[in-house]
């Protein structure tokens, strides 16, 4: 498996990405990851969609929950026609529980945790901390990447308007 030595940094420490990473202009890959009732999500279910496709190291964390209470924040300004995703290693029981204390009816929290396929097919597993790098894709209404932000520090959040600007320029 491919490995991307020193791509993040948590607090300052070099981290190590396993798999090839996903650039602008690829194809994402379709992979199956759960969703809060333990039910298959291919990402493919949402071709004829914009898909604003996060990850984040885990929704119990400050920065994550401040990401995913922000994208939900956006949602309810965006078309219909745009999807907001939420991809972690957290359990999906976990994804509900937090979904349902902050609040978050807007965007789609879906896990990795059983085989981190997401994780390795898109470059973003953290080799240390088996827990998937912060990330931000836009993807096209076929699937395309359009946007792409690899946060560098994971401590740090994405950069939402840039992310926001991508998904409606794909209107």
């Amino acid at each position: 498996m491919a490995e991307q030595p020193g791509a993040v940094s948590l607090q300052g420490q070099p981290l190590t990405l396993l798999g090839q990473a996903i650039n602008v202009g690829d194809r994402a890959p379709d992979v199956t990851i759960l969703d809060n009732d333990l039910k298959p999500v291919q990402l493919s279910n949402y071709r004829g969609k914009v898909v604003i496709l996060t990850s984040v190291p885990s929704l119990d964390t400050a920065v994550c929950d401040l990401e995913t209470r922000r994208f939900n924040q956006e949602a309810a300004g965006l078309s219909d026609d745009i999807a907001i995703l939420t991809v972690s290693m957290d359990l999906p029981f976990a994804q509900k529980r937090w979904c349902g204390a902050a609040g978050v009816d807007k965007v789609k929290t879906l896990s990795d945790h059983r085989e981190a396929v997401f994780g390795r097919t898109y470059g973003l597993l953290i080799k240390e901390l088996r827990l998937l790098a912060r990330a931000v894709f836009v993807l096209d209404r076929e699937g395309v990447v359009r946007y792409k932000e690899l946060v560098a520090e994971t401590t740090h959040e994405p950069n939402y308007e840039a992310a926001l600007q991508a998904a409606k320029d794909l209107l």
